[in-house]
């Protein structure tokens, strides 16, 4: 699953996240939110908190505004309740994509994620239909020029699943979803820094998108996740930028 365009691809990806910063402390607020009400407030005993608040201190969010949103989460504070929901469909050239949402009316946000997959060419499916095509997990990637035996001894003894260099010399680390943040770190302890690094749906094959098709898939891409309500979307599309 190594192909010649993989570093270049989250190179892409990682540059069009951090031209997103506007949108991530909404987004971040809401996942807390939901976090802490799923799983309570204490994040030493809810995994998905402690990994929520882990990303919205690397974002420099203010201490008062992750306790703040901890409180509406456990009922201290009021605040909005938000419902989790997840709509899967197909891009160009038969792409899977999936969407994560936190949406207070769900109606709305059916509409409006259905209203952007058929304007830009994609189709919504029905619960399952792309969910298979990925896993959930912590993902870091090292630029090529790593020490590919020193990331893997450290990555390995700290409990990641697997380790998997590429042809063009990246590596990426795959864990356990609620085991990313130790593994993150005992790697960083080690001196190894890896150049992006997620809890996330990783895609288990890969969809080359080619020429035209590429603008036409990135349009739908952004449309989908310039929603309100959007809080995380996958592909398995591979964006040829040569």
């Amino acid at each position: 699953m190594a192909g010649h365009s993989k570093w270049a691809n989250i190179q892409h990806r990682k540059g069009r996240q951090d031209a997103k910063r506007g949108q991530i402390f909404t987004r971040l607020i809401k996942e807390i939110t939901v976090a802490a009400k799923n799983g309570g407030g204490d994040p030493n005993m809810n995994p998905r908190l402690r990994l929520a608040i882990d990303k919205a201190k690397a974002e420099s969010m203010p201490k008062d505004n992750i306790e703040n949103a901890i409180k509406r989460g456990t009922g201290q504070l009021e605040g909005v309740d938000y419902i989790e929901t997840r709509y899967e469909g197909y891009g160009i050239a038969g792409a899977a994509v999936m969407v994560d949402c936190l949406t207070d009316n769900r109606t709305r946000t059916v509409a409006d994620v259905r209203h952007a997959f058929s304007k830009y060419g994609g189709n919504m499916g029905t619960d399952g239909c792309v969910s298979f095509q990925f896993k959930h997990c912590g993902y870091l990637v090292f630029a090529p020029g790593t020490d590919e035996d020193a990331l893997m001894h450290a990555a390995l003894e700290a409990g990641a699943e697997d380790v998997i260099t590429n042809d063009d010399g990246s590596i990426e680390v795959i864990t356990p979803p609620y085991e990313f943040v130790t593994v993150k770190e005992a790697l960083e302890a080690a001196g190894l820094k890896a150049e992006m690094g997620e809890v996330t749906m990783k895609p288990q094959g890969e969809t080359e998108i080619t020429g035209d098709d590429v603008a036409k898939m990135q349009k739908l891409l952004d449309a989908l996740e310039s929603l309100d309500d959007v809080q995380e979307v996958y592909t398995t599309a591979v964006m040829d930028e040569e």
